[in-house]
């Protein structure tokens, strides 16, 4: 695959700014300003995508046993910095912050990554837990014409017995993490609950959680069509 080059990203940044280009002649002068305000754009989209590729593959070293200090190493820096780059911070996800039935579930969701011995939590033990007993994730689902215990059993034959001994702090893979930061943002100034993240998973679009619902026929609307029918 031949990436861009700059004069590439430059004609596109020409072609997608409609502002840029003042009437009056060749000889005005184009608009830098808004010209920067889309380069700026199409800059942190690129490198948006540069980073979920990378945290894609960090997922994967972290699922195959691969220590945060190989992982450091292949990025070329400390295990302290990739760990603070990866490592969600555990407090973001304080049982203070879900509803009563979202902590239910996540103790469903330790227990799957427990008992496999997994040491991470991933979209799979995410939609496990939400699935292992009856809330307004399972209501969402069967409001779709999805069958909760079709879902659980799906997932449950994505969870696969790991080697790991650790079981008080399990680290959250990127794709849960975005999963559970966008239940935080659908959920606003309200606590999470069982249905936001259920949402999050399905919007991430990516992860065992993604595949597993798009295979059983559940789809949320984007978030700009939320906001349109509001």
């Amino acid at each position: 695959m031949a990436l861009p080059d700059l004069d590439e990203l430059i004609a596109e940044v020409d072609r997608t700014c409609d502002t840029a280009h003042r009437p009056g002649g060749a000889a005005e002068q184009p608009d830098w300003l808004a010209l920067l305000t889309v380069a700026a754009q199409l800059s942190g989209q690129l490198q948006a995508l540069a980073d979920d590729l990378v945290e894609d593959y960090v997922e994967h070293c972290r699922m195959h046993g691969c220590s945060w200090t190989d992982i450091g190493a292949a990025l070329g820096v400390t295990r302290q910095a990739v760990q603070q780059r990866f490592h969600a911070p555990h407090k973001r996800y304080a049982p203070e912050t879900m509803t009563d039935d979202l902590r239910e579930a996540m103790t469903h969701v330790k227990r799957a990554a427990v008992q496999h011995r997994n040491n991470y939590i991933g979209t799979e033990h995410l939609l496990w837990g939400l699935t292992a007993k009856p809330n307004n994730a399972t209501r969402l689902l069967e409001a779709s014409g999805v069958a909760p215990d079709v879902v659980h059993r799906s997932v449950e034959a994505h969870l696969s017995m790991g080697a790991s001994q650790a079981a008080e702090r399990i680290a959250w893979t990127p794709y849960s993490r975005k999963a559970i930061a966008l239940a935080e943002e659908q959920a606003g100034s309200a606590l999470i609950d069982c249905d936001h993240l259920l949402t999050g998973l399905s919007r991430v679009g990516r992860g065992v959680a993604a595949t597993v619902l798009t295979e059983a026929g559940f789809a949320v609307a984007a978030p700009d069509e939320d906001s349109q029918r509001a």
